[in-house]
C-alpha cells in the first residue's frame, strides 16, 4: 500500500503522525506489559524510554523530558500523577496519556488537570494507545453507545472516597456508612463494565 504525498496522514502511520520528535516515555510496574508495549511503540515509530517506578520515571522525565508519555497511574512506589508533574515542569507540549487498572472519576480528572491528554483502562491495546497518544487538538474522543452501569456508577463513587482517604479502608468504610468487611470485599473485585 502507496501513500500519496498530498493526502493526510492515517492514524497509523507512525512517524508521519510523531512529528520530528518521537520520543516515548512508559511507566509501568507491571514488567512483561512494559515490554510489550515498548516493542509495539517502537514498531510505530516511537523512540521509547522505559521505567518501571516512580522514582526512575521522575529521573528519566527530568534528564530528557519525552514528547510523548503513557504512565501507569498506580505504581509499587507511588503516584504516576507525580511524573506527569515533573514532565510538566519540563516540557508543557508533551502528549500524556494515563493507564491503569484502577480507573475511576476522580483519578481521571486529576491527571487531566495536570495535563493528561487522555486516560485509558487497562487492558488497553497499543492501537488504543497509539490513537491517545497521536491525537490531535480538537480532536475529540467517540462518545461510548452504553453509558456506565449503575453498578459502575457505585463502583466509581467508592472508588473516589477510598483515594481521598488515602487508601484507608476502615475511614472509607466509616463515611460510606458500610461495614468494613463488606467494603474490602467490593475493593477486591475489578470494576464492573
Amino acid at each position: 500500500m502507496t501513500e500519496n504525498a498530498n493526502s493526510d496522514p492515517s492514524p497509523m502511520s507512525g512517524e508521519n503522525a510523531l512529528g520530528p520528535n518521537p520520543t516515548l516515555l512508559i511507566v509501568d510496574d507491571d514488567a512483561p506489559f512494559l515490554r510489550r508495549l515498548a516493542r509495539a511503540m517502537e514498531s510505530r515509530g516511537f523512540a521509547v524510554e522505559m521505567a518501571a517506578s516512580v522514582a526512575e520515571g521522575i529521573a528519566k522525565a527530568k534528564s530528557a523530558p519525552p514528547k510523548y508519555a503513557v504512565i501507569d497511574l498506580r505504581l509499587g512506589d507511588g503516584n504516576g500523577l507525580d511524573v506527569i508533574e515533573v514532565i510538566r515542569q519540563h516540557r508543557d507540549d508533551t502528549h500524556i496519556v494515563v493507564l491503569t487498572g484502577y480507573g475511576n472519576i476522580a483519578t481521571a480528572v486529576t491527571a487531566v488537570k495536570l495535563g493528561a491528554l487522555d486516560y485509558l483502562a487497562k487492558p488497553a491495546d497499543a492501537d488504543e494507545i497509539f490513537l491517545a497518544l497521536t491525537q490531535r487538538p480538537g480532536e475529540k474522543a467517540e462518545v461510548p453507545e452504553n453509558p456506565m452501569s449503575a453498578d459502575r456508577v457505585r463502583w466509581e463513587h467508592i472508588q473516589r472516597v477510598f483515594e481521598s482517604c488515602d487508601r484507608n479502608v476502615s475511614e472509607t468504610a466509616r463515611r460510606l456508612n458500610m461495614h468494613r468487611r463488606t467494603l474490602q470485599r467490593i475493593l477486591a473485585k475489578r470494576a464492573p463494565k
